[in-house]
């Protein structure tokens, strides 16, 4: 009679353990921080780019398959996480004014400035709460896509469809308007 139990693998027949996920993750850190670097352009932001990859990585290891290739792995979510913040910053740089800048509109006193004011309140009060906060947050609050669908819990494709749809329809409200 066969005896059952739990399988043994080649490692353990051969007598060695295989190497633990975080072990591996960290026999790759001087290539990951010097890819990061190269990518980011600096010691500084190279670094929070190796950070931000590692603690991703290890929050979703379960995505990794044991057996192909880890370094790859690491590298493609650096890249990704390199492109995001990249994305994310150009987009604040072109869209957005500095925070403050928002606490001085309409407080010249001018009637135009009160009524463009009011008519973007009203405007977004309009849009359907999903569009509304899809607007909010990446057109306001500067989220990336992906940030703001993970507060919101929908994938980025229906965020996106949310944004465009809300801000085509705040665009129509506001030319109307005038």
């Amino acid at each position: 009679m066969k005896r059952t139990g739990p399988s043994v693998s080649s490692a353990e027949r051969q007598g060695t353990l295989p190497e633990s996920f975080e072990n591996q993750v960290l026999d790759l850190l001087p290539r990951l921080r010097r890819f990061a670097i190269g990518l980011a352009g600096s010691r500084a932001d190279g670094d929070d780019l190796c950070q931000m990859t590692i603690e991703r990585a290890l929050a979703r290891r379960n995505q990794w398959q044991e057996g192909t290739r880890l370094d790859s792995w690491m590298y493609r979510i650096m890249r990704n996480i390199f492109i995001d913040e990249a994305r994310a910053t150009a987009r604040r740089r072109e869209t957005f004014v500095d925070p403050d800048a928002g606490l001085a509109v309409g407080g010249d006193g001018s009637q135009e400035a009160a009524v463009e004011l009011s008519l973007v309140d009203r405007a977004m009060a309009r849009l359907p709460e999903e569009q509304r906060e899809a607007v909010l947050l990446v057109m306001v609050e500067g989220w990336s896509y992906k940030e703001a669908a993970e507060i919101v819990g929908c994938p980025v494709g229906t965020l996106n469809s949310r944004l465009v749809r809300g801000r085509d329809a705040l665009m129509a409200m506001l030319e109307d308007a005038q």
